[in-house]
């Protein structure tokens, strides 16, 4: 299942509290305080994990709690500090405080930040024995560690994000050019969450897609799937745009380009800058005069050089290879 917001409460650890204790010795009768300090309590960090995609781990558990540290003892011995406690969590995920709103982080690749900070141990006697107190009997205890509560938001991270109205190809690209295996059906919003896959052009380069589904007239208001997968897209690079060039429901192939064209733009203007590819999609039936032509026409309607326009066969593998090549250079240049 693809969760991509999750609320929780962590819990950082509290401080040991330090330690009254005298230097009990034979023959030393005047030992002295050596009361240690309370060890610092574990901290909260989250940090990033390339092998999770969902924020699904946090549905079912809401406390994350680390460890306290442990209280100061005799003979100077200081309390063990509790370890830091860990929560692993998708790249790309920002964390926000879900009392103020205010963003805490922004978490990328190789990312972590810590959260809620555990509180310092108290001291011990010892630390206050001066020339006129030499006895003292005063010990701190240790500092309340931090709690908050947070709430994490998913904002997957690609290279290319597939754009498109359902049943114009997206999934079927996406299995073809990568290990990713999407639903795939003959009826619209077949995927229900944005799908991830790594196409890889050789040894030493390689794309991450993602399958951005949901996208209808009216996404950015809401209508669909759009407007809770809108967000997925800001993260991509590079934009590619199916196009569906016989739709079955026969609906005009440039209304339909230009109807998602403006669901970005209403969602985000940066967002609707993007540099973008329209790919032409399912053309195995098609000649190639005929496919040439098609390609002009359209070209034209849309307002975009011939160039900046490509055909593909997901289901015949024609113009895949050519594809991966030009969105790599897109994504380099970009």
């Amino acid at each position: 299942m693809f969760v991509d917001t999750a609320v929780i409460r962590v819990h950082a650890g509290n401080g040991g509290n330090g330690c009254v204790s005298f230097r009990r010795q034979k023959y030393i009768p005047k030992g002295g305080p050596d009361g240690g300090d309370g060890g610092d309590g574990g901290s909260v960090v989250l940090q990033t994990d390339k092998g999770i995609n969902t924020l699904a781990d946090f549905r079912g558990k809401v406390d994350w709690r680390a460890d306290h540290g442990q209280a100061g003892m005799g003979s100077q011995c200081t309390g063990a500090t509790a370890a830091d406690y860990v929560i692993r969590v998708p790249e790309g995920t920002l964390v926000f405080d879900n009392e103020t709103g205010e963003l805490i982080a922004d978490l990328g690749p190789d990312s972590k930040h810590t959260v809620a900070r555990g509180g310092r141990g108290g001291f011990g006697n010892e630390h206050f024995k001066t020339s006129i107190n030499q006895a003292p009997r005063r010990a701190d205890p240790g500092e309340p560690g931090e709690q908050k509560e947070l709430r994490l938001e998913l904002k997957l991270i690609a290279d290319v994000g597939i754009i498109g109205l359902p049943n114009a190809g997206k999934s079927t690209l996406l299995s073809a050019i990568t290990r990713a295996h999407p639903k795939i059906a003959d009826y619209p919003f077949t995927t229900l969450s944005p799908q991830l896959g790594i196409a890889e052009l050789d040894p030493e380069r390689r794309l991450t897609f993602a399958d951005i589904p949901g996208l209808i007239e009216g996404a950015a208001d809401g209508a669909g799937l759009g407007h809770d997968f809108l967000k997925h897209i800001e993260r991509t690079r590079v934009l590619v745009h199916l196009v569906d060039i016989e739709p079955t429901d026969k609906s005009n192939p440039d209304e339909n380009y230009q109807k998602i064209r403006a669901e970005l733009s209403a969602y985000s203007q940066e967002l609707a800058e993007k540099p973008e590819l329209v790919v032409i999609s399912k053309t195995d039936l098609m000649l190639d005069e005929e496919l040439d032509h098609e390609i002009a026409v359209l070209s034209g309607r849309l307002g975009v050089e011939r160039t900046e326009v490509m055909s593909i066969s997901s289901a015949s593998g024609k113009g895949l290879k050519d594809l991966l090549e030009r969105v790599w250079t897109m994504v380099r240049e970009s």
